[in-house]
């Protein structure tokens, strides 16, 4: 009897030490996000699988480039017809602890985000479970809530079309400021405990009149394309990010994106460090506490942003999801060719494309980027060839930088085109 209860004790005792094991494993929500692991191609991608003597040049001119505007790190990708030729990384992820570029390091890509929500946009077309001229509000409409119809004076907004929102053409306008980048102003003006969540920001935006009548011209707005992320989730019935991640980018082989969190405690794993200018002085945070930061770490609500910017990548899934969903054989679309041509031909009628910032027979398709922080440019040209550039620090320029980009970009291409690798990295994985 005593050898046999000194047994039972043994195994309470094996039993009770797997649980505790277990336990301590288990991720907090903080955790869960500096646990996992890097992903896909960014896990196996290097910089010395891109290296070349015939692009020593070009090499030390990305370098001046970035001395040139104070830029710690940077990523330069090249893609032709759906082959990754080239992916290098340059200067710093995170000098402070000792972190190069790498291609795989993953950043934020700011209004490049509207791209992939465009694209998230088709799919539920495609799938039956959305038209472009369905109406976004009023008792008829996608986002039919009591709460956002009570808070319409201007009659328009139920004239307002998910096509007018990938358009900016929805009669949405920042005169009296970007609705996204208020949070402060809200908390203050409606007596708000917390930032505005995204559907208290729909409620208190929706109260201002319309600049213009819907589809009569166009203006540039970020709320619309969280109003487009707050569209999907309402027709899937699953959060945005999660949505998008199965259906949307998983499908194009793209396996680290995610949506950005506001402070560089919660960086994903393998994520840049991002960079203020020197002389940029602290600001206070977005949620009214009585702290000062760092713009680019608080300054502003990022996550809040979702499919209008809060997107990290690195260069290379991003390469991968542009050949997704560019109408090439190659690598397989996950759009159709009709939905492809719909967001990328050109017509006089509309200044932008479908999640595009422009599209151009001649000039290509263009898709840039700007936050605190950081900045993106992707460059799609008619001959099959696609130039990607990320960058971790905020240029003094603000977003009349990407014509910088823009200028830098088609140098090089026009110099060293021709003397990319004959390799294809999106097949190492």
């Amino acid at each position: 009897m005593k050898i046999r209860n000194k047994q039972y004790v043994y195994a309470a005792i094996a039993v009770l030490a797997v649980l505790i094991v277990c336990i301590l494993l288990i991720p907090t929500e903080k955790e869960g996000k500096s646990s996992s692991s890097i992903r896909g191609i960014n896990a196996v991608i290097t910089n010395e699988m891109s290296d070349t003597e015939s692009l020593t040049k070009m090499e030390r001119e990305v370098k001046t480039f970035m001395q040139r505007w104070q830029i710690r790190g940077m990523e330069l990708c090249v893609m032709r017809n759906d082959s990754l030729l080239y992916a290098k990384g340059f200067g710093w992820a995170d000098k402070e602890n000792d972190e190069p570029m790498r291609p795989g390091t993953i950043m934020r890509v700011a209004s490049v985000s509207k791209l992939i929500t465009a694209a998230g946009i088709m799919k539920l077309v495609e799938d039956g479970k959305l038209r472009l001229d369905d109406k976004v509000f009023g008792p008829a409409g996608i986002l039919n809530d009591t709460e956002f119809t009570e808070s319409i004076t201007d009659k328009g907004y139920f004239d307002i079309t998910v096509e007018q929102l990938l358009r900016h053409e929805s009669g949405l306008t920042i005169r009296r400021g970007d609705p996204m980048f208020r949070s402060r102003d809200w908390m203050n003006i409606y007596h708000l405990k917390k930032a505005p969540d995204q559907e208290t920001l729909t409620s208190i935006a929706l109260k201002k009149r319309l600049g213009y009548t819907p589809g009569k011209s166009h203006e540039y707005s970020n709320f619309g394309y969280l109003l487009l992320s707050m569209i999907i989730e309402r027709k899937t019935g699953q959060d945005y990010e999660k949505w998008m991640q199965k259906n949307v980018l998983e499908p194009a082989g793209c396996e680290d994106f995610h949506l950005a969190y506001n402070t560089y405690e919660e960086r994903y794993p393998g994520e840049s460090r991002y960079h203020m200018q020197d002389n940029d002085p602290p600001v206070p945070k977005y949620d009214n506490s009585p702290d000062s930061v760092v713009r680019c770490y608080g300054g502003n609500d990022i996550r809040m942003l979702k499919g209008a910017g809060a997107w990290v990548c690195s260069g290379p899934e991003l390469a991968r999801f542009i050949a997704a969903i560019d109408g090439r054989k190659g690598v397989p679309d996950i759009l159709s060719i009709k939905s492809v041509r719909a967001m990328t031909t050109y017509t006089e009628d509309h200044k932008y494309g479908l999640g595009w910032n422009s599209v151009h027979p001649v000039k290509g398709w263009i898709r840039t980027g700007s936050l605190s922080g950081t900045s993106a440019y992707v460059g799609y040209f008619p001959d099959g060839e696609c130039w990607i550039l990320l960058s971790n620090t905020h240029a003094w320029k603000g977003p009349r930088f990407s014509r910088t980009v823009h200028n830098f970009i088609a140098d090089c291409r026009n110099r060293y085109s021709g003397k990319m690798p004959k390799q294809d990295l999106f097949s190492i994985t």
